[in-house]
C-alpha cells in the first residue's frame, strides 16, 4: 500500500516534472530530447551477453564509476555494460570517460509502467547504483525479476538519514531489498542499519573516488599542451586553473587574476566553467573585462598577450590539471556545495577552494587537515594566497605534495568494492543455476 500511494503520488507530478525539463531547455537544448527514455523507452539490447547496468545520477558520479566499470570489463569482458544518467552533463560525460565501449540510457523516472519497459528491453544480470540514488520502485522491480541491487560507494549524511526517517514506511522495505551496500564510511553504514538495512548487508570499502589513475597517455598529452602554451606565451609560464566554476564566481577569479597580472606577468588563466551551456557567457565576460581570451575548443593558439584560455570542452579536465601549477575548484565560493578535490590532488597540486564545501565535507576537511588544500572566503583571500604560492615556489610544491600523498594514502577502496560485486554475480549466478536444474 505504501509504494501504491507514493506511485500515485508520482504519476501525478509527472507532467510538472516533464514541464520543468522543458523550462530548463530553454538554456540547455539537451533536457528536450530523448524524452522517451525518461519513460522507459530506452533502447533495446539485443545481444546475448550477461548485461551489467551501473547507474551514475551525473558528472561526479560518473567519473567516480569509471574506474569502477573499466575494472570489471576486465574482470567480465564477455558481459556487455549499460549506463544510466540522469543528466545530460553526465551523458555528455559518458559518451567522453567511454565512447562506444558500453551502452548509455538516461534512467526511467521511478515510475511502475517505465521500469518495467526498461528492464523488458535491457534486462541487466545486477545493478549497481552509484553512491546514493534510491527509488522504491526502481528497487522493488529489481528485486521481484530477482536482479540484485548493490548500492556502490554509498554515503549518507545525517540530513538525508533524516529526511529517510520521516518517511519510514517506505524506506525500511526498500531498503530490505537492497543485495548489498558498500558505503564509504563507518557513519555511513550506521545510518543505513538505523533505517532498517540488514547488517549482513553492510560492507565498509571506502571512496572509490580516491582511486584516481594518471594514465601516462593524459601525462604525455599535458605536457605537450604545456609546453605549446609556453612556446607561444614567448616564455615559462605559470598557469592557474580555475575548475568547475559557477555564474557568480567567475567575476571574482577574473578580479583577482586582473590584480594578481600586475605582479605576475607570466601568469596565465585556464577558466573552465563547469556547464557546457555557459561557455559562451563566461567568454564575453572576460572579454567584457578587457582580458584576451581563447577558446580552447577552437584550436586558437596562445600568443604573448593571452590572458586567459577558456576550457570549454568536455572529458578533459585531467589533462588541464596536470599541465597546471596551482587550481581552484569551484562551487565553493557561492552556495553551491563544491565539487571533487581530488583530481587536482592527485596530480600534485595545491588546491584552494571556498568555505561552501558540504558536498564534500569529509574530503575537504580531511584535505584541509593533512595541509594540502587552502580555504579561501572571497577575491581579496583568493589573491593573497595564490600569489603566496607564485612567490614562493618551495611551499607550493609542498602543498601539492602533500595533496598527492593524501589522495595516494587513502586508496584501495576499488578492490574492496570490486570484490564485494564479484562475490555478488557469483552468488547471482550459482542461484540462477540451481533454479535452472
Amino acid at each position: 500500500m505504501a509504494r501504491f500511494i507514493y506511485s500515485c503520488l508520482l504519476y501525478l507530478i509527472t507532467p510538472a516534472v516533464l514541464l520543468r525539463m522543458l523550462w530548463r531547455s530553454r538554456k540547455t537544448s539537451a533536457y528536450r530530447k530523448r524524452w522517451g527514455e525518461r519513460l522507459g523507452f530506452s533502447p533495446r539490447l539485443t545481444r546475448q551477453n550477461p548485461v551489467i547496468w551501473v547507474h551514475a545520477v551525473s558528472v561526479g558520479e560518473t567519473i567516480a564509476s569509471a574506474s569502477l566499470i573499466k575494472a570489471l570489463q576486465r574482470h567480465y569482458p564477455d558481459h556487455y555494460f549499460l549506463i544510466t544518467t540522469m543528466t545530460p552533463s553526465g551523458s555528455e560525460r559518458v559518451k567522453a570517460i567511454h565512447g562506444n565501449a558500453l551502452a548509455h540510457s538516461y534512467i526511467p523516472y521511478d515510475l511502475p509502467c517505465a521500469l518495467s519497459r526498461f528492464l523488458n528491453r535491457t534486462s541487466p544480470c545486477i545493478a549497481i547504483m552509484i553512491e546514493t540514488e534510491l527509488w522504491p520502485n526502481t528497487i522493488a522491480a529489481c528485486n521481484k525479476r530477482n536482479i540484485p541491487v548493490i548500492v556502490a560507494n554509498a554515503r549518507l549524511s545525517k540530513y538525508s538519514a533524516k529526511g529517510y526517517s520521516r518517511f519510514g514506511w517506505i524506506t525500511r522495505p526498500m531498503l530490505q531489498q537492497l543485495s548489498i551496500v558498500a558505503c564509504q564510511h563507518t557513519d555511513d553504514g550506521e545510518r543505513f542499519l538505523n533505517l532498517g538495512l540488514q547488517k549482513e548487508k553492510l560492507h565498509i570499502t571506502g571512496n572509490i573516488k580516491f582511486d584516481i589513475q594518471v594514465s601516462e597517455e593524459t601525462k604525455r598529452s599535458a605536457a605537450e599542451l604545456r609546453t605549446s602554451w609556453e612556446k607561444g606565451f614567448g616564455k615559462p609560464a605559470q598557469i592557474f586553473i580555475a575548475s568547475s566554476t559557477h555564474a557568480g564566481e567567475e567575476q571574482l577569479i577574473i578580479d583577482a587574476f586582473i590584480q594578481l597580472k600586475h605582479q605576475h606577468r607570466d601568469l596565465l588563466l585556464v577558466l573552465v566553467p563547469r556547464h557546457p551551456e555557459r561557455f559562451n557567457t563566461v567568454f564575453q565576460q572576460a572579454y567584457h573585462n578587457g582580458l584576451n581570451t581563447i577558446r580552447y575548443s577552437q584550436h586558437e593558439r596562445v600568443s604573448f598577450d593571452t590572458d586567459i584560455i577558456l576550457g570549454d570542452t568536455m572529458g578533459e579536465m585531467m589533462k588541464f590539471f596536470s599541465a597546471s601549477d596551482i587550481a581552484f575548484v569551484g562551487g565553493s565560493l557561492i552556495e553551491r556545495g563544491g565539487h571533487n578535490v581530488l583530481e587536482p590532488a592527485a596530480v600534485g597540486l595545491p588546491i584552494l577552494t571556498g568555505a561552501y564545501t558540504f558536498n564534500f565535507q569529509d574530503i575537504t576537511s580531511s584535505l584541509e587537515k593533512a595541509r594540502g588544500l587552502i580555504r579561501v572566503r572571497n577575491a581579496n583571500d583568493l589573491i593573497i594566497e595564490i600569489n603566496k604560492l607564485l612567490m614562493d615556489k618551495h611551499y607550493q610544491n609542498n602543498i601539492g605534495n602533500n595533496a598527492k600523498y593524501f589522495v595516494e594514502n587513502n586508496q584501495g577502496a576499488l578492490n574492496r568494492l570490486l570484490s564485494v560485486i564479484i562475490r555478488q554475480i557469483a552468488t547471482k549466478t550459482t542461484a540462477s543455476t540451481v533454479r535452472t536444474n
